[in-house]
């Protein structure tokens, strides 16, 4: 019998031991870097069972989780959305606007509200299609449940989230909580308690200049660190992507941070390891990939393209910073196999820290 890439990637994950899964500490800790991954480099695992995201960070050997808020939803046991598409938990990356907030949901490091980063997000170009006046209304009947089942959450619904990952041996670190011009107050303040819920350390978020002034009163009272995402839109002001944007958003409060995706900051013509060397204390993790300058595509395999990956985890690794170098997987053909391409590039990024 003849198996496609993605049947192997589906083994793969059935036959993760028991003894591995569950119990014993994954360390991905290398030389005293701690790498990981955002779960949204498993979008394609997410439906129907959300647990297969756990499986791929037990099958590649990663120890560490920036969780998107649409998947700590689906493994709550959030209601599942339409299969049609538009408003679903996988589709576009990151969790909606609490409410069921119309419109595509923003990825953890696209422009707010985009439905991808022009790099594999959403890619394949044109709208979708209308909906029918059958799909409007099972939208809208997902939407109120969805609503409904988010007033029910309590620290505990969210605890046992936590539990499903610490059982297979993975500390749960971030929740990347995607949080949209349209949100309400109590929509943003939703973000925080299940991040503190969760136990997670700091929240990422991609999102724009003007909601990060609204959210920093909101992480001053919580005392939780906000990483802002940062990509290489920089020909709109009201995003991170400049180096006089970052300046701005910390200025606007003191747990106001940066992820700094080091491909988009490459992409964007910037310099990785002088800006993490001046800002490291401001820094709740990295995201890693490899694209090429002057705004170029995502390349595979790792080490192709111009991020200077291997500068920035020898930096870690010589200063010994606390934040997490979380790999992030997008730009790719999404019928591969998604674990034998994580375990490729975590396999490069052993080879930067050699």
């Amino acid at each position: 019998m003849l198996y496609t890439r993605r049947d192997v990637g589906k083994l793969a994950l059935a036959s993760v031991p028991l003894s591995m899964a569950f119990g014993a500490k994954i360390n991905s800790k290398i030389d005293g870097v701690q790498v990981g991954a955002i779960s949204y480099s498993f979008n394609t695992l997410e439906q129907p069972d959300a647990m297969a995201i756990v499986k791929a960070y037990v099958a590649i050997g990663l120890g560490e989780c920036e969780l998107m808020s649409n998947h700590c939803e689906s493994l709550a046991g959030a209601p599942p959305p339409p299969a049609f598409g538009g408003v679903g938990r996988g589709a576009g990356g990151a969790g909606r606007a609490p409410g069921g907030a119309a419109g595509a949901p923003a990825a953890p490091g696209g422009a707010p509200g985009a439905a991808g980063r022009g790099q594999g997000r959403g890619a394949g170009g044109g709208g979708r299609a209308p909906l029918t006046p059958e799909q409007q209304a099972e939208r809208e009947a997902y939407q109120a449940a969805l609503v409904k089942w988010r007033a029910g959450t309590t620290p505990a619904t969210w605890k046992a989230v936590t539990k499903k990952f610490n059982d297979a041996g993975i500390t749960l670190a971030l929740l990347c909580y995607n949080m949209q011009d349209a949100m309400k107050d109590e929509d943003i303040e939703y973000g925080f308690k299940m991040a503190e819920g969760l136990g997670a350390k700091a929240i990422s978020t991609s999102t724009t200049l003007t909601m990060a002034k609204r959210i920093a009163p909101i992480a001053d009272k919580h005392k939780m660190m906000v990483g802002y995402h940062g990509h290489d839109a920089t020909n709109d002001p009201n995003q991170t992507a400049t180096l006089e944007s970052y300046d701005v958003l910390m200025g606007y409060g003191g747990y106001n941070g940066i992820n700094l995706d080091i491909g988009h900051f490459t992409a964007a013509n910037y310099d990785a390891v002088d800006f993490i060397t001046k800002h490291h204390d401001r820094i709740t993790n990295l995201h890693l990939k490899d694209r090429k300058k002057n705004h170029g595509a995502g390349v595979f395999p790792w080490g192709t393209g111009d991020t200077p990956m291997k500068a920035v985890m020898q930096l870690l690794k010589k200063n010994k910073y606390p934040f997490p170098a979380n790999i992030e997987l997008e730009g790719f053909d999404r019928s591969l196999d998604v674990v034998a391409l994580g375990k490729e590039c975590f396999a490069y990024v052993k080879t930067c820290l050699a």
